[in-house]
């Protein structure tokens, strides 16, 4: 029986977006004075985690004839989608220091992507100023 590729989950396709609960509950965690700094940097882990490898973004791995690169969906910011030739054009981009730019233009191609690097970004900065008191001035 074929089937139509959409996710049949408990949570309706929603299970995917668990990264942005773990974002929210990271802000609390900032606001509340109980919180101490394993539960910060934990959510701030799992964030980031999720931002990279589990996030749902646009592929945008370079093809021919394409100025706006792949359009297939993709799991995270470092991943590329079901054909397995973009994952490793997307990690040369990262190694090859003249493809860098290109991968960092395509961090805020869309509305997505621009959520999720900002949610990498930010979890980032907060595990690193929960681990280093000093850098909070």
């Amino acid at each position: 029986m074929a089937t139509s590729g959409a996710r049949s989950s408990r949570f309706g396709g929603l299970g995917q977006w668990w990264g942005v609960l773990a974002g929210a509950l990271l802000i609390a965690a900032w606001i509340n004075e109980a919180a101490g700094p394993v539960v910060i940097v934990t959510l701030s882990a799992l964030v980031l985690l999720w931002s990279f490898f589990l996030a749902p973004v646009t592929c945008g791995a370079p093809v021919r004839g394409r100025t706006d690169g792949c359009r297939n969906n993709a799991t995270g910011i470092l991943m590329g989608c079901h054909i397995h030739q973009h994952r490793w054009q997307k990690l040369k981009m990262l190694i090859f220091r003249r493809r860098v730019r290109e991968f960092c233009s395509g961090l805020f191609s869309d509305g997505k992507a621009t959520l999720v690097t900002l949610a990498a970004l930010g979890s980032f900065l907060s595990g690193l100023v929960a681990l280093i008191p000093g850098v909070a001035v």
